[in-house]
């Protein structure tokens, strides 16, 4: 398993993560405890150092989920990240829904937070703490001091910003970056280039910062988990709230990239995992590992290979003409803090380089 280093610190993440959100609702089906830490587990066992966890996912159940693997695969071999911001005590929220829940970035809630995240695991210190979902509204001078002080005292070993729920939050990652973030966490994959693209190029530029690519399968789409525009999603699966098009144009897009796939001897799964190790200022990818062949598959995809350079060439020229389907084929619109509509239509933006 190759691991990749987060500029101007000491991690070595594994360029395959795991996120452990999948166990912190029904969204992907039900797993016991002993199924959860069994695949975990099973993950270190093949190379994943790199677990990702908050306390939002499951009120506190992920994060307690990790420290069996924790003992298991010993404190200094894994690189650990949780996240911070949700104010669970006081918005709890209902099993299995899909809202937001009140948020909290208070220097003293962030504090109490990273103190009963390290005891929930059982230990103490973490090499990565993540902004969860945070907006522009919540950015503060006293929040990213904080983030510095904790890096000082020890607490910490890098922070960063998981962004979010949905794609977009343009100007949240770059601002985040100018103030010293480590890592960018944001959705990013071959059929939603934007704004990853974007970032990577803002951290190799500066030669600080990394980004975290989530949602690297297109929802499904690049695993091929659909083969019919007309499936039909159980009322607890999110990816019910996807615009149709994504579906419908997502599986004609798989059509063209299959010769592209098959000539490099790849399935498309394994192109789009390459393709987002081939992009410089990634460290590392977070997929939905829910099965010990996915853990499998993935590590055996993700072992440093990258892509030729005509190949990429011809998937960002693709990208760029939304692979010839029309307009209907388009990313789905960003969200923003900073338009009137809370929305911006998808694309790249040159990142202003400081």
């Amino acid at each position: 398993m190759q691991r990749r280093n987060i500029p101007h610190t000491d991690l070595h993440p594994s360029l395959l993560a795991y996120g452990n959100f999948v166990f912190g609702t029904n969204w992907w089906g039900d797993f016991t405890d002993d199924d959860a830490v069994r695949l975990q587990n099973h993950a270190v066992d093949r190379g994943v150092n790199f677990f990702d966890t908050a306390p939002a996912y499951g009120n506190y159940r992920a994060e307690r989920l990790l420290a069996p693997t924790i003992r298991y695969a010993g404190r200094d071999n894994l690189v650990i990240s949780t996240k911070f911001g949700y104010d669970l005590e006081s918005d709890p929220g209902e099993e299995g829904s899909h809202r937001e829940r009140a948020q909290n970035f208070r220097p003293d809630h962030v504090r109490r937070e990273l103190e009963e995240s390290l005891t929930r695991m059982g230990i103490d210190h973490l090499d990565l703490y993540q902004a969860h979902n945070v907006k522009l509204a919540h950015y503060s001078d006293e929040l990213f001091a904080l983030m510095h002080d904790l890096v000082d005292e020890g607490k910490i070993r890098a922070w960063g910003v998981a962004l979010g729920p949905a794609i977009g939050w343009r100007e949240e990652g770059h601002d985040a970056l100018q103030r010293g973030a480590h890592t960018v966490q944001t959705v990013f994959n071959l059929y939603e280039q934007d704004l990853g693209r974007e970032l990577c190029e803002a951290v190799t530029h500066a030669g600080r910062g990394a980004v975290i690519s989530r949602v690297p399968s297109n929802s499904g789409i690049l695993d091929e988990e659909f083969t019919s525009p007309d499936f039909r999603f159980p009322p607890h699966d999110h990816r019910k709230y996807r615009d149709r098009a994504w579906l419908v144009y997502g599986l004609k897009k798989n059509e063209i990239l299959r010769p592209i796939a098959a000539d490099l001897g790849l399935t498309i799964q394994q192109l789009a995992l390459r393709w987002l190790a081939s992009q410089p200022g990634l460290v590392s990818i977070e997929p939905n590992l829910l099965s010990e062949d996915s853990i499998d598959a993935h590590a055996q995809a993700l072992d440093g290979s990258t892509l030729p350079d005509d190949v990429l060439a011809e998937c960002r020229r693709l990208y760029a003409t939304d692979f010839g389907l029309g307009d209907a084929a388009h990313p789905c619109d960003f969200k923003s803090s900073v338009t009137k509509s809370g929305r911006l239509r998808a694309g790249y933006a040159p990142p202003a380089f400081a």
